[in-house]
């Protein structure tokens, strides 16, 4: 009996933190498809050439306004390596797609405050920036080549249409469902953990200096540990900062989505393991050194919060008659009518495709 309560209260905690934030997705989600009916694939892969930094901004922009999951952005990343693009602006698209977008500021929003969306954004600039150095630095057009002639040789990955928004929004929902509810399903049982637990995992009460470098190193690798990436990372960061975790330690963890490893062994798949090596230890750099950087950026001004919520206030927020309520009943409408005609195009598609 004690174990089947532990595992009713995990997913309990689990619907909670979900139905905290229902809104805060169908909003995410629906400004990213309305964004990416507007920009199609075809033209963000024909305008990616080079390193510069125009393509760079640019790879940056369009990353930021196509929604993806993790697993789903590192193949339009190889996509568009493999189709011209240059490795740089397909790594930077890729972080773009999945740190940057609509639907993680405004779910970090809701669980942890503005500060951690405006920290996201401005780091995720940062992070670009200095994987770009790192990239130029470490993969020559020799090992380049060789990478391009890998992702070639692989068969097409997941890609997002250029459809209308019903069909996006559907889309993402594919792509994501699972990853949501797996980040959801885990912060909620490790909401269950004892809260010293947190503090035993990452240095609470060391120098200032030595507890920063130490979160930034030890979050990302809680993040390849949990398997989870994309928005599902959201409820299990708010779980450490409730934790002990420094507001550093919490923005490289959530970074670390694209370092999981069924990614890692993917991208020795794509391009090679000694483009792999080096990827992945730039990638990790830039995560910690970013994060770092927004820590300092974000006390100068005084915006690092002083506040922790409890880990039960996180996990435990309760369903109860409130403007959530109202939010999330409005959601369910508006998702219920984007998913009924996102199926009725699909439905009349099929239907001119067999001549009825």
């Amino acid at each position: 009996m004690v174990v089947l309560d532990k595992i009713g209260d995990g997913l309990w905690n689990a619907f909670q933190m979900g139905w905290e934030v229902w809104w805060a997705l169908v909003l995410g989600f629906a400004l990213s498809a309305v964004v990416q009916a507007l920009v199609p694939h075809s033209r963000m892969q024909a305008a990616l050439g080079g390193s510069g930094l125009r393509p760079m901004t640019y790879a940056t922009g369009l990353g930021a306004a196509s929604s993806s999951c993790s697993y789903a952005a590192v193949a339009i990343g190889r996509s568009i390596f493999a189709k011209g693009g240059s490795f740089t602006t397909a790594m930077a698209f890729q972080f773009a797609s999945t740190n940057l977008v609509f639907e993680l500021g405004i779910v970090l929003w809701v669980f942890i405050g503005w500060r951690f969306t405006a920290a996201e954004l401005v780091g995720g600039v940062i992070l670009i920036a200095l994987m770009w150095l790192g990239l130029r630095l470490t993969v020559t057009r020799r090992l380049e080549a060789h990478a391009r002639a890998r992702a070639e040789a692989m068969k097409g990955g997941h890609h997002h249409g250029a459809g209308g928004i019903p069909h996006n929004f559907l889309h993402d929902w594919k792509m994501l469902w699972k990853e949501i509810v797996i980040g959801f399903v885990i912060a909620g049982f490790i909401a269950l953990l004892p809260a010293d637990f947190f503090n035993r995992l990452f240095v609470t009460d060391a120098p200032e200096g030595v507890r920063l470098i130490e979160n930034v190193i030890v979050g990302p690798l809680v993040a390849v540990a949990s398997f989870v990436c994309s928005v599902g990372n959201v409820p299990l960061a708010a779980v450490l900062w409730a934790g002990g975790i420094s507001f550093a330690g919490v923005i490289a963890f959530i970074y670390a989505d694209l370092i999981i490893i069924p990614l890692v062994i993917f991208y020795a798949k794509a391009y090679g393991k000694p483009v792999t090596v080096r990827l992945v230890g730039v990638m990790f750099v830039a995560m910690a050194t970013a994060a770092l950087i927004v820590d300092g950026i974000f006390s100068a001004a005084g915006l690092v919060p002083t506040k922790r919520p409890s880990i039960d206030s996180v996990a435990s927020r309760g369903i109860e008659w409130n403007y959530t309520t109202v939010l999330n009943i409005l959601a369910f409408l508006a998702a219920g009518t984007l998913f009924w005609l996102a199926r009725r195009e699909r439905a009349a598609a099929r239907a001119a495709a067999a001549g009825v």
